[in-house]
Parts: C-alpha cells; sequence; structure tokens
C-alpha cells in the first residue's frame, strides 16, 4: 500500500511539474533552421556581422520571476562545448530579446540584465565560428523560466558557475536550435 501511494504521489508531481510549463515556447523571427552571416562571430577568422538574433518568448510558466537566455555550442571541439552568450536577469515581463540586445555597445538588451563572459573570454553575444571543414555545429539558443528575480552574479561570472545557478534555479527551458558550418 505504502509503495503504491509513493508511486502514485511521485507520478502526480511529475505531471504536475509537466503541466506547469504547458506551451512555453522560444522563436526566432531572424533565424529559420541555420545561422546566417549577421549571427556569425567577426574574428578568429570568420568575418560575420556578430548580430545577436531576435528571439520571443511565450507562456512562461507561473511563479517565473525573471528569465535567461544562453546560447551553447556542443559541437565545439573543447571537450566541453562552447557557450557563445549568457543573458539573464531578464523581467519577468519581457517577452522577447530584440535583434542586436547582445551587443554591449548598445541599449538594446532589457534594463537590468546582464550579460556575462562567454567561452571567448568576453561578455555579450559572440556569434557562431566552428572550425572550417568541422561540419555542421548545432547551436541551441534555451530560454530560462527562473525562481528567482537575479541570480546575484555579474559581467564576469564564468560560463560554468552561470550554468551552475541556472540548473538551481529553473523552473521551465525552451529552446531553438539552429545550424551553422564552414
Amino acid at each position: 500500500m505504502k509503495n503504491t501511494f509513493l508511486t502514485t504521489l511521485i507520478f502526480s508531481l511529475a505531471l504536475s511539474s509537466f503541466a506547469y510549463a504547458d506551451g512555453f515556447t522560444l522563436e526566432s523571427p531572424d533565424v529559420q533552421g541555420q545561422l546566417n552571416n549577421d549571427q556569425v562571430f567577426n574574428a578568429f577568422g570568420c568575418s560575420g556581422k556578430n548580430i545577436s538574433p531576435r528571439l520571443t518568448w511565450k507562456n512562461v510558466p507561473k511563479g517565473t520571476k525573471s528569465i535567461a537566455i544562453t546560447m551553447y555550442d556542443r559541437d565545439a571541439p573543447t571537450g566541453s562545448g562552447f557557450w557563445h552568450w549568457l543573458i539573464f536577469d531578464i523581467p519577468a515581463s519581457a517577452t522577447s530579446l530584440e535583434t542586436n540586445a547582445g551587443n554591449l555597445n548598445k541599449p538594446i538588451a532589457p534594463k537590468g540584465s546582464i550579460q556575462s563572459t562567454t567561452s571567448f573570454g568576453t561578455p555579450g553575444y559572440g556569434g557562431s565560428c566552428p572550425p572550417k571543414g568541422s561540419g555542421p555545429h548545432q547551436y541551441t539558443f534555451t530560454a530560462h523560466a527562473l525562481k528567482v528575480t537575479t541570480l546575484g552574479l555579474n559581467q564576469q561570472t564564468t560560463p560554468a558557475l552561470v550554468g551552475f545557478n541556472l540548473s538551481a534555479h529553473t523552473l521551465a527551458k525552451a529552446s531553438v536550435v539552429l545550424y551553422y558550418s564552414r
């Protein structure tokens, strides 16, 4: 009897957590399927425009107090992937990041948001730039609905520490996967 009750309780909690994030989605009207030269880095042998795409999200789960967006390349030949963008402390009332919001020289990102250090060693958006001939790389943009207003981190925070804090405070995630090769 105890096992049946415990199994039912765990199953019910699992179902309620899935329903909690029902319909949370992330989209980009700027790109579909493939990144283009606008989103490509402008260094390390790449000559793109380094413009972050517009991203929109909807149906954030109840209890969301802030949003974070990350861009990650799992195919980078580093042994640990490559973080291209980490922006967090985005107010829960926001529903998008405008095109080029990752440019720290322009006041486009939502007020109060923080863009921390990427794997390039600098904060802000760092576009795709896979090694020539390494095939298509998978770039995952993820929106994290967070249960805290702020992560308490700053621009110098490493991607690993941001990731640790995101894992501790994420209510739900929604992702868009895009590809690029050269």
